[in-house]
């Protein structure tokens, strides 16, 4: 296939997995785990078929290698997103990749899942947190999974993973820890049961499987990690020091996080406990920590004082050939109209808006490729890259804006709609009334990745 200098053309329906490149896949998989191990547990599995969905928790590269494995001998397709394709649509298209924008409501994309599961009759892998998990814990997911499951009509396997994410965290990827890796292939519902199930039943048993926290797993399987760079840059999502309050004033090297501000210092030991050096130890638990950040970040949204902004550097994804252009420096903000960015492209006025109630979450980057922290922005027909200048260290705390402000958001709009309704019996208009519309395009069966 000629690599296309166009913009990648996301209406070619996704061809099946080549054999050849599903045979690479197969050793290269074989030759990736050898060190890690890669033990898959099958649970309710018996009789299992294509064409089935398999929803997968996402912490690192090796899962890749790990969904080959889970669902050999039969090939599966992919969603996923075209940042690591550059120069390579080719094998994107052999592998039979079906192309997602991240956090964008496409009916494009359903229809290609569709097609691989009901006329290819295949195997499709999806990774519908849409991100590696940041600190070991499960992300939000799409709340749509459910509908998908139910017009496709198959089975539904969750695919939970261990040591993925304590192998190569997000926030420092390297070096290598030394972690057995292992994963658990769960059946959550069969073809029978999908027919009888409802979308939010289906939606729940989802949802009740996809529950994981490696830091937990860690330290009850008694998992040593002796490297020592182990806590190493994990101020990237630690940001708010638990002592003073104060954010971005935390750092970390080795085996150590401590603030700048108030002199707090933890030390992370080998079973990923976290024990104050100086002080009485506020956060043990690494997501506990993480999850009071969001609490902060929560409050501050609906005390209305929130808002980011900052000057930022913009690429834009053009396609497989050109990959990513730089565009120039925008102004950079987010608060309640959601993302905003302004500023003037080749000598015309620039301008981009994603509503908060359209964007559940966002796909962010820690020095992605070497180039700095980056906020992955979409549209369905559009990709940028926008690094932050000047805010340091500012990328976790904007993953939790970007939910609690789509929440927040969505709750105040429904609460306005639903004040606006006529109230029943005499102030009704005769005839009665419609409620409001829900969903629409954001009700409509969303893959995620």
């Amino acid at each position: 296939m000629r690599k296309s200098k166009q913009k990648f053309d996301t209406s070619l329906r996704p061809q099946r997995p080549s054999p050849f490149w599903h045979f690479l896949q197969v050793v290269l998989t074989g030759a990736f785990l050898l060190p890690v191990g890669g033990k898959i547990k099958r649970v309710n599995c018996e009789g299992l078929k294509p064409p089935y969905l398999v929803l997968s928790t996402h912490g690192s590269f090796v899962d890749f290698p790990m969904s080959v494995k889970s669902t050999f001998p039969h090939a599966t397709s992919w969603v996923a997103s075209i940042e690591e394709f550059v120069g390579r649509e080719y094998l994107f298209r052999k592998m039979g990749t079906i192309y997602k924008r991240k956090f964008t409501n496409d009916i494009t994309v359903v229809r290609h899942v569709l097609n691989a599961l009901v006329k290819q009759k295949g195997i499709v892998t999806i990774y519908p947190e849409a991100r590696f998990s940041l600190v070991g814990i499960n992300e939000r997911l799409d709340n749509a999974l459910g509908k998908l499951v139910k017009t496709a009509k198959c089975p539904v396997v969750v695919f939970v993973l261990h040591g993925n994410f304590l192998r190569s965290p997000q926030w420092d990827k390297h070096p290598y820890r030394h972690v057995p890796v292992s994963g658990e292939f769960i059946q959550v519902a069969t073809r029978e049961e999908v027919a009888t199930l409802s979308a939010d039943e289906i939606q729940k048993r989802i949802e009740d499987a996809f529950k994981y926290d490696e830091y937990a797993w860690q330290y009850e399987n008694k998992i040593k990690i002796t490297c020592s760079k182990r806590a190493e840059n994990i101020h990237r999502v630690l940001y708010r020091c638990p002592a003073c309050n104060t954010e971005f004033h935390t750092k970390s090297a080795g085996t150590k996080i401590w603030c700048e501000s108030c002199g707090a210092e933890w030390e992370m030991d080998v079973y990923g406990r976290l024990k104050r050096t100086n002080g009485e130890t506020e956060f043990a638990h690494v997501p506990d920590w993480y999850k009071w950040e969001r609490e902060t970040v929560r409050r501050e949204i609906e005390s209305g004082t929130y808002r980011f902004e900052d000057e930022a550097r913009l690429e834009y994804m053009h396609s497989t050939y050109y990959g990513f252009k730089p565009l120039g420096n925008v102004t950079l903000t987010h608060d309640y109209n959601g993302f905003t960015m302004k500023g003037e492209i080749d000598g015309k006025p620039f301008y981009f808006n994603r509503d908060p109630a359209t964007m559940y979450s966002c796909h962010i980057e820690y020095d992605f490729k070497g180039r700095g922290d980056a906020i992955d922005l979409c549209k369905p027909d559009e990709t940028y890259f926008v690094f932050p200048i000047n805010a340091v260290n500012s990328l976790t705390k904007l993953h939790f804006a970007t939910e609690e402000m789509h929440d927040y958001i969505m709750k105040k709009r429904k609460g306005e709609a639903a004040h606006s309704l006529p109230r029943s019996g005499s102030d009704a208009p005769a005839g009665g009334t419609d409620g409001p519309a829900e969903g629409g395009a954001a009700d409509e069966a969303a893959v995620t990745e």
